[in-house]
């Protein structure tokens, strides 16, 4: 093996990327992403004619640690075929340059955010996300970084959970370097300790902010911001789930995305009639 600065010197001797520019096939339209490990681009495959999005870790990070870290990662989840699972279509050097494609969405899950969101909206939202990670839970991967920026959102409210296979080697190569933020990771994931239990931690974060429209923050102490207002469109049974999910100590949430997958569906019947009702009485 070739040591741990060979690729990062090869490509920090890189170009910078411009957009119209070309990497291999592939056509960069436009930059749709930027970050601490990677930009993002929307980009046309030349030869297909498809409109993809390329991920492309920054320089600084590029090892051939890194590059041999992914691999294995993404290894098991490359497999996954599941319709709410990002499925990565290529993981390779493309022009000196290590290039993850994957489809293109029309936005991500953070962007909808900004505007408001209905109930049946963000309850189905957040089925389609649990069923994702529920699956990737059965085959024992645990994802690692699931927040708004990973939920890429195609036509017809249609969701898929991307970062399989990078997520955690970023999280470790990110938080090795001592920057980054807690975000939307359990506290005990910060730690080092990731778990099933973390996943469902964040996957509990993200229905509230849906459901909320607030962005819990560390210590995530509860009733989170905005909680008076949300029980009074939502549901006692889904509060008390996500109340569940987002507990301090890992052993009071739920074991894994399936089983809090199981109780949100339960609640789904009673969750619609409530909202209708608090609609008409509001």
């Amino acid at each position: 093996m070739q040591k741990t600065t060979s690729v990062s010197t090869a490509t920090a001797a890189l170009p910078p990327l411009r957009v119209k520019g070309r990497l291999g096939k592939y056509r960069l339209d436009r930059r749709i992403g930027q970050g601490g490990f990677a930009d993002v681009y929307a980009a046309t495959d030349t030869l297909l004619s498809i409109k993809v999005a390329l991920k492309i870790p920054n320089a600084q990070w590029v090892s051939d640690e890194l590059i041999a870290a992914f691999r294995r990662e993404a290894k098991m989840t490359m497999g996954f075929e599941h319709p709410h699972i990002l499925p990565i279509r290529d993981a390779s050097f493309i022009d000196g340059r290590f290039i993850i494609v994957t489809p293109l969405a029309s936005r991500t899950l953070d962007d909808r955010l900004k505007n408001r969101m209905s109930f049946e909206t963000a309850f189905e939202f957040t089925s389609q996300l649990l069923d994702a990670v529920a699956y990737a839970h059965q085959h024992g991967v645990i994802h690692c970084d699931i927040k708004p920026e990973n939920v890429m959102l195609f036509e017809d409210d249609w969701l898929r959970l991307g970062d399989f296979g990078i997520a955690k080697v970023a999280q470790k190569t990110i938080s090795g370097s001592g920057t980054g933020t807690l975000g939307y990771m359990a506290p005990e994931q910060a730690m080092g300790k990731p778990s099933k239990r973390s996943d469902v931690f964040s996957l509990g974060l993200v229905a509230y902010r849906m459901l909320s429209g607030k962005w819990p923050e560390y210590p995530f102490e509860w009733p989170f911001p905005g909680a008076t207002a949300m029980r009074r469109r939502v549901h006692a049974d889904v509060v008390a789930i996500i109340r569940k999910s987002v507990a301090i100590r890992p052993r009071d949430r739920f074991v894994d995305a399936e089983k809090m997958a199981a109780a949100w569906e339960k609640s789904r019947l009673k969750a619609s009639r409530f909202a209708k009702r608090s609609r008409k009485t509001a």
